[in-house]
């Protein structure tokens, strides 16, 4: 019997659906109260997953139970497995009304507001009940999701950490961050300003350890001078663009946010030279993943939107 034909007759999807359940779980007795279904029967089903396989998957520590080298293994691969099971089952819905679907989308609070918005508007005119679910997050946090296949594709500022061996990186436009204040404050009306110039002034800025919050301390010590007292810190743009409303508050953006027809029409970037500045915005997606035809849908279309904000750079 070839290795296949053994995993064939002997290894029951269902059983490696448990022991992800146990895994996330941490113990049997949670995950057969997830699964709907009694203590015993998850312990038989590791047991005769293990026994398929020849190895032991799962470990007791003081925190709960834990995968062995051999439970992580087969864990990846299992989640790649149900994954495109469920793009099987999209494939077919798609097929059967391509009008409609479901796509869960990583990016920054910048790109939801900008080119991921725009191609939002576009598909959903044309189609009125796709469905989309954006998640954002700082960079780590939605490759993380991509990473675990919580989301099928990325939109995000190109980075260090995308420099990896499993994802796929598109190129979409180049962009650039910065200095945003409100139409009524008065730096609105300054034709040039030094940057040195707004230390004192009231901040609202991401934390630190995402990527616009990393380059504004930079921009500052680029220049020998300190990073302003920042009175607002939050990752929230609603709310900072709230505070910039006051026409008391500066912020820095990635560009792109202001160019799509009928956004933000009371903020103005101010002209500020800011060095490394320059970037790119681009698709991520995991390699070897099969996406769902509206995930192709949607990247066809928001290659069609970078080109129009590249025409109207």
């Amino acid at each position: 019997m070839d290795e296949i034909e053994r995993i064939e007759r002997r290894l029951k999807l269902h059983d490696v659906r448990v022991l992800m359940s146990v895994v996330e779980a941490g113990s049997m007795h949670k995950a057969a109260e997830r699964l709907a279904t009694s203590q015993p029967a998850v312990s038989r089903a590791i047991a005769e997953l293990e026994h398929a396989l020849g190895v032991r998957l799962l470990d007791r520590s003081p925190s709960g139970i834990e995968p062995t080298q051999y439970g992580y293994a087969i864990i990846k691969r299992g989640l790649a497995v149900f994954d495109e099971l469920r793009q099987g089952v999209k494939d077919i819905e798609f097929l059967a009304d391509p009008g409609a679907g479901e796509l869960r989308i990583g990016c920054s609070e910048q790109a939801a507001a900008g080119p991921v918005l725009a191609v939002i508007d576009r598909l959903t005119r044309r189609h009125p009940r796709m469905v989309f679910d954006v998640v954002t997050g700082p960079v780590l946090t939605v490759l993380r999701d991509l990473a675990e296949r919580r989301v099928e594709l990325v939109i995000q500022r190109i980075v260090e950490s995308v420099d990896r061996d499993d994802l796929a990186v598109e190129n979409l436009f180049d962009d650039d961050i910065v200095t945003v204040a409100a139409m009524q404050n008065p730096w609105t009306r300054r034709r040039r300003i030094e940057l040195a110039e707004l230390v004192n002034e009231p901040w609202t800025l991401p934390p630190a350890d995402t990527g616009i919050g990393a380059f504004a301390i930079e921009a500052f010590r680029a220049r020998g001078l300190k990073p302003p007292r920042t009175t607002v810190i939050t990752y929230s743009m609603h709310m900072r663009n709230k505070l910039l409303a006051t026409g008391r508050f500066l912020t820095m953006w990635s560009r792109h946010t202001l160019m799509f027809p009928g956004k933000h029409p009371s903020l103005r970037a101010l002209p500020v030279k800011l060095d490394n500045a320059s970037g790119t915005i681009a698709i991520i997606t995991l390699k070897n993943r099969t996406l769902s035809p509206l995930a192709e849908l949607f990247i066809k279309t928001i290659r069609a939107v970078a080109k129009s904000l590249a025409k109207a750079r």
